[in-house]
């Protein structure tokens, strides 16, 4: 990532736009975060790596500022989903849950095994939503500091919801094993969009209840939950249409991962015909 910004300078790129990430923000920070925090503590221990890149990145962007002039500044978007996305192993919660939803059914079975708890909380973003956004920071948003493009925080929704509405748009009938054992990851990561709607006060964004919302019987779970079906239902229908060109996932590819043998299973766990198909945690 510092070698395209250094490409980019060498070229004389007038304006760069950099995506960070929510999960780079320190582990033991005050709800909701906002801009000024992203640099006060150690990230979540599940993140380190790719959250002190990410940072660099941020510092990068500032040093070519001060040293050089350039136009350079970074954004903070929350989980993106939406078409098009990537469903290759390791790719993020929401693909990750259609992925194994579809699978499951196409496989007929009674029980899905998803890790943790389902307690996480999170915002979501509509790729769509955060396309239009990039589009007004790059020709209005000119300042040093990064700027966190999100929903609202009253639009916060647990993991546990968001696969019921996968479920529900994909008329999946089978029960949920919530596999305990595994990790749920940071079980918040709420972000202060203020900034952004002191910029952008009446942007609308998409919610998980739109799009193809018409076709499906969708029940509400929540007070967050109205935010993100929109862009879910379609993202779901657009999963189902796109076999054999999915990005990571073609015809001759299936999910890598555990597949739970009910005959080995512990008798203890009647998982039944259970399927588990993807990493031990979930990328949110």
């Amino acid at each position: 990532m510092f070698k395209t910004e250094l490409n980019v300078f060498d070229c004389q790129v007038r304006k760069v736009v950099s995506c960070l990430s929510t999960c780079i923000f320190p582990d033991d920070a005050t709800y909701p975060i906002d801009e000024h925090q992203l640099h006060n503590g150690p990230p979540h221990h599940t993140n380190y790596g790719y959250a002190y890149a990410k940072r660099m990145l941020e510092i990068t962007s500032r040093a070519y500022r001060q040293q050089h002039g350039c136009n350079f500044t970074c954004v903070i978007p929350t989980n993106i989903y939406g078409p098009n996305d990537n469903f290759y192993e390791g790719c993020h919660f929401i693909p990750s849950i259609i992925q194994r939803t579809c699978r499951a059914m196409q496989d007929g079975c009674d029980t899905m095994v998803v890790p943790g708890t389902g307690k996480a909380l999170r915002q979501f973003i509509y790729s769509r939503d955060l396309a239009q956004i990039l589009i007004w920071t790059l020709r209005n948003y000119h300042e040093a500091e990064p700027l966190l493009l999100s929903v609202d925080p009253e639009d916060e929704v647990s993991v546990k919801d968001v696969v019921s509405m996968v479920c529900s748009i994909s008329n999946f009938k089978g029960n949920i094993h919530w596999d305990t054992s595994k990790t749920d990851g940071q079980l918040r990561k709420t972000a202060d969009n203020t900034k952004m709607r002191g910029l952008v006060k009446d942007f609308k964004f998409t919610s998980l209840s739109q799009g193809t919302y018409s076709c499906f019987s969708v029940a509400p779970l929540g007070a967050g939950v109205l935010i993100i079906v929109k862009g879910l239902a379609t993202t779901v229908e657009w999963y189902g249409t796109a076999s054999g060109t999915v990005r990571g996932l073609n015809s001759h590819q299936k999910p890598r991962g555990s597949i739970i043998d009910p005959q080995n299973a512990a008798p203890s766990a009647n998982l039944g015909n259970a399927r588990d198909y993807s990493p031990s945690r979930l990328s949110i």
